[in-house]
């Protein structure tokens, strides 16, 4: 592909015998008026093509000499005087200064992006041809101008140019007339077509109203460039007025044909005021969790700085970014060391980064991959509500003719589930926070979500978590007798497996939306059993999941060792709105422990402190609501002791 750049020249000398013009043409610039071309850039070999208003007929000479410096390229050519009328008069309209532009048609060989813009440098790059093309005398519109008449009118290099027919001897020639407007690539409306028509006709019919009151005015008949010039610009009006009676006859026949616009549903002014708000430009989607990150470092680098967080947001993502809309959303004062909890105000918000990044979260935890694929969903409840739940059922009696009823009962539970919070603390260097590298933007949203993911399993699936009233729920499978594994090999996993079947079948709670929970080493040694023929004992697992005795497997590394448990999703209670909660602080000193022992109610003092200040590094601490309950006893079954696939030592003994 060849691009066009565009310089104004200024020329140095004439050599009118051999036809030889000097000059040095300003620093090129491109049809794209964000890009940059570098003009140490250029690769070329003398000669180059000389041409005329960028047409491949009309060769006026060429480029002998062509060196570039700091102000631009300085250029000596030749014009071939004398071979024909028309080079002699595009000599003549350099020389007065008529034709002071030049545009360069040359082919991009190294580009880079320029940041934060849409344009793009040109840093090698290679010269095919230089024009001559016709632009004002104004040096603050020539460049403008150049490219508007070079771009609609002339074809640079390796752009094919329109064609004319024919006119004939009396025909008249309709060259295209230049239209302004609004941008490159916009269409216009046929009312604005219509305008534009019409503005550029009152424009050319003053220019040739300036041509003849000129003539006159220094009492002369009009010379042959003027005659040109007044014939072309009678030309174009022509052409407008013909194009002028086609778009009204095209409006009229619209007109005709309109039909009633569909109301969508407005009955009220606020429907209508509703549907007169604006487009909402939506940047691109990131992915999960990526927001979050990106705001998370906003705020951390305003502590650090002293910046402002909306400062910030606006140079690292732009005006349209997510992050940038919640800031100025939320108008947090920059820099305050008082400005604790500051996602609290936001929390909720579908539509945010918060509930993306919990979107993110989930599938990472055991919690997360219920109510994903084939598995099967927990029973979402809300916060704060009554949960009633049927402990015992009752019985039901056959009555003869005239007997009396017998009474049964039913035994039931009131549960209410409160917001409780899982909380966690990451820490990254300021090193990794100043970065703009999107791969140090994954590394603080995984920091991040790591911190909250081991707490939810270990405390979800583990039978030693109970419950510490408000503060944290019991995990599902805590106060549950185990079952004790009877074996290693596949009998006696089916054996093991028929066990857990058979404490739901006990309590007449068939496990229909049954779910294994295991550890992946646990899945893994199941997948790697085979019998006799080789084959696959359970064929459905793998170290990552799968099907289990027709049952969904999740896996997770926080399960307790020696540990599967066989859940009945539908009978666990899950309260869960999304929220998160984030602080962080560059000016603490940690227990950089997953046990710290220190403790603020009974004064108990900490081992290995490392201070954020002396080491450079920002802690982010995370927190989200969450809470869960078993719906009834029997909704969980639990073994022990399970060591599947692992051969039996010597002798018989463990």
């Amino acid at each position: 592909m060849t691009i066009k750049a565009f310089a104004v020249f200024d020329v140095k000398s004439f050599d009118e015998e051999q036809g030889v013009l000097r000059g040095i043409a300003s620093t090129p610039s491109t049809d794209r008026v964000e890009d940059i071309v570098d003009p140490k850039g250029a690769v070329f070999k003398l000669p180059l093509p000389l041409l005329w208003q960028h047409s491949h007929n009309d060769p006026i000479g060429h480029v002998t000499e062509a060196t570039v410096t700091e102000e631009g390229i300085e250029v000596v050519a030749t014009v071939a005087k004398g071979v024909t009328p028309e080079i002699d008069r595009a000599w003549k309209l350099i020389k007065a200064g008529l034709v002071r532009g030049f545009s360069i048609g040359f082919r991009g060989l190294e580009v880079e992006e320029i940041p934060r813009s849409w344009g793009v440098r040109y840093k090698k790059w290679e010269w095919l041809e230089l024009s001559a093309v016709t632009i004002p005398a104004n040096a603050d519109a020539t460049i403008t101008n150049v490219k508007h008449f070079a771009t609609a009118q002339h074809a640079a290099t390796g752009t094919k140019a329109v064609k004319e027919k024919s006119a004939g001897d009396t025909a008249k020639s309709h060259k295209p007339v230049l239209l302004n407007q609004k941008s490159k690539g916009d269409i216009l409306n046929i009312a604005e077509q219509i305008a534009a028509l019409e503005a550029s006709r009152t424009a050319k019919a003053a220019s040739m109203q300036a041509i003849l009151e000129k003539a006159t005015a220094e009492g002369r008949t009009t010379d042959a460039s003027e005659q040109e010039d007044f014939d072309t610009i009678s030309a174009e009006i022509d052409s407008i007025d013909a194009d002028l009676k086609r778009f009204r006859a095209l409006e009229k026949a619209q007109v005709g044909g309109a039909k009633p616009v569909n109301a969508n549903g407005i009955k009220s002014l606020s429907d209508a005021a509703a549907a007169r708000s604006g487009v909402q430009v939506k940047a691109p989607k990131l992915e999960a969790g990526i927001g979050f990150a990106r705001l998370a470092k906003v705020k951390g680098l305003s502590k650090i700085t002293g910046e402002s967080p909306r400062d910030l947001a606006k140079s690292l993502y732009g005006e349209e970014s997510a992050v940038y809309g919640i800031i100025a959303k939320a108008a947090v004062s920059a820099g305050s060391t008082q400005d604790g909890n500051w996602a609290a105000n936001l929390v909720g918000d579908e539509t945010s980064v918060f509930a993306d990044f919990v979107e993110f979260l989930r599938p990472q935890t055991i919690l997360g991959k219920f109510g994903t694929g084939t598995i099967p969903s927990l029973r979402r409840v809300p916060f704060r509500t009554p949960l009633i739940g049927q402990t015992s059922g009752g019985d039901g009696y056959w009555v003869g003719e005239g007997k009396a009823k017998p009474l049964t009962n039913f035994g039931y539970e009131r549960n209410t589930l409160e917001p409780t919070k899982v909380a966690n603390i990451a820490v990254v260097t300021e090193e990794l926070l100043r970065s703009s590298s999107p791969s140090a933007e994954i590394l603080i949203r995984d920091s991040l979500a790591a911190a909250l993911r081991a707490r939810l399993d270990v405390d979800f699936i583990n039978p030693a978590k109970a419950a510490v009233t408000g503060v944290s729920p019991a995990s599902i499978t805590n106060g549950v007798t185990p079952i004790v594994s009877t074996g290693t090999d596949s009998d006696a996993i089916r054996n093991d497996l028929r066990l857990l079947f058979s404490a739901f079948i006990a309590a007449n709670n068939a496990p229909t939306s049954g779910v294994f929970i295991m550890r992946s080493t646990t899945a893994l040694a199941l997948s790697l059993m085979t019998n006799a023929l080789g084959q696959s004992e359970f064929a459905g697992i793998t170290m990552n999941g799968g099907v289990l005795s027709g049952l969904p497997a999740i896996v997770s590394e926080f399960v307790p060792e020696g540990y599967v448990v066989l859940a009945n999703a539908s009978d666990i209670y899950l309260a869960d709105d999304g929220e998160v909660a984030v602080d962080m602080s560059n000016q603490a000193s940690l227990e950089m422990a997953n046990n710290p022992e220190h403790d603020s109610t009974t004064p108990t003092g900490a081992t290995g402190l490392v201070s954020l200040w002396q080491t450079n590094s920002v802690a982010f601490r995370g927190e989200r609501i969450v809470n869960w309950a078993r719906r009834r006893p029997s909704a969980v079954a639990v073994l022990s002791g399970v060591a599947w696939g692992v051969p039996a030592a010597p002798g018989g003994g463990e």
